[in-house]
């Protein structure tokens, strides 16, 4: 099916991005997944295209581009590579920098945003911690004022872009009396005494990111690392999520469809008992249903990234979004391991990898039986 929602300025920054894509991320492949990394000088070609200035504005070394379709678009072509990568960037420029662009003071933004914006400092998110999972609210890691300062304790785990970070936006609990509403935000950065790094995360997917963990050992920083106001952090990370999670539904099927368009052409070429594979019934079918699944949901995702464009997506529909996508790549990926036969479970095909590193999407950015509890609510169950 045709989409209708970009137009010719979208189409030409997709043609930049697959370029970068190309000659860019392609040809180190092999690299990013053997150091576990993304090299520096690829995050800095990156924020040289503008990839990570979208949404800062100019006065900060940004594009100022006030359309999220930018964004998603970003999110497609690089998914379509990795799911990896485009989770790095978009853990970087489409979920953090937001942050510091709607809460910092200019002082903040002045002090950080031109280098997050070139790519020459990376940024990472601290919510997740290894007694918390999903639930934000029941952090641990604490904010205690002493005179001027701040004193931050505490740890975080699974943290995406951790070991090389620059910069953490970090969620701590500065009044452990009021719950939900006790809980702030503040700009961590690497080489402050107490800030330390665990070693990268062995994971069974996801290679090229760099996923650690962040310790913090009596970090003290002043009220110009608080990032918003006092007792916010929580209501603050509930309406910036739905972006996180509606990027992520984005990559998600981005990655499943290219996927999908490759196992369809080795379908073609692969042929077993005199005849092509893809045109055993059983095989055709599968691939009917696989196609038909991804252009469905290819329509709400479209409709939510419209929406969200214009201001308009619910926390709900971005959850619907973010568990139905997730869902869909892990069906759509496990079909294409099984077409593919024993080649699909070797390392050295895309598909292998890319069933590998789908099955965290159905765990971050809130599991995804959380997305179906927020769905429930709003169903007044």
């Amino acid at each position: 099916m045709q989409r209708s929602i970009y137009d010719e300025d979208h189409e030409a920054f997709r043609e930049s991005v697959r370029e970068f894509v190309e000659r860019t991320l392609a040809p180190r492949a092999e690299e990013m997944i053997r150091e576990k990394t993304i090299p520096r000088d690829i995050w800095l070609k990156a924020g040289e295209q503008g990839f990570f200035g979208l949404s800062i504005p100019e006065e900060y070394g940004g594009a100022g581009v006030d359309d999220y379709r930018f964004n998603a678009v970003l999110g497609e072509e690089v998914a379509k590579f990795t799911n990896a990568v485009a989770s790095c960037f978009g853990i970087h420029a489409d979920i953090t920098a937001p942050y510091l662009v709607h809460l910092g003071t200019e002082e903040q933004k002045q002090r950080w945003l031109p280098d997050v914006a070139a790519g020459r400092k990376i940024m990472a998110i601290g919510m997740t911690e290894p007694s918390g999972g999903s639930d934000l609210a029941a952090l641990k890691t604490t904010a205690v004022r002493e005179g001027d300062e701040w004193v931050i304790n505490g740890s975080k785990t699974f943290i995406t872009n951790g070991y090389q970070c620059d910069l953490a936006v970090v969620a701590v609990r500065t009044d452990p009396t009021k719950g939900a509403k006790g809980i702030s935000l503040f700009v961590l950065e690497a080489g402050t005494p107490g800030f330390t790094k665990g070693n990268k995360l062995d994971k069974v997917g996801q290679e090229e990111s760099d996923t650690a963990e962040l310790f913090f050992e009596n970090v003290r920083v002043g009220d110009d690392h608080l990032l918003g106001a006092p007792g916010m952090g929580f209501i603050e990370m509930m309406k910036h999520l739905p972006q996180e999670r509606l990027g992520d539904a984005v990559g998600c099927l981005a990655n499943a469809r290219q996927i999908l368009a490759e196992t369809l052409q080795y379908t073609k070429d692969r042929k077993a008992f005199g005849q092509p594979i893809g045109s055993f019934q059983h095989n055709k079918f599968k691939l009917a249903e696989m196609v038909t699944k991804a252009e469905v949901t290819q329509a709400f995702l479209d409709q939510c990234v419209v929406a969200h464009a214009k201001g308009e997506l619910t926390a709900v529909d971005a959850a619907k979004a973010k568990w139905w996508a997730a869902e869909m790549q892990s069906q759509i990926l496990d079909e294409c391991v099984q077409l593919h036969g024993g080649y699909g479970f070797m390392n050295e095909y895309r598909v292998a990898r890319a069933w590998r590193d789908a099955r965290v999407h159905k765990i971050w950015a809130g599991s995804n039986e959380i997305m179906k509890e927020l769905i429930g609510r709003d169903l007044g169950l």
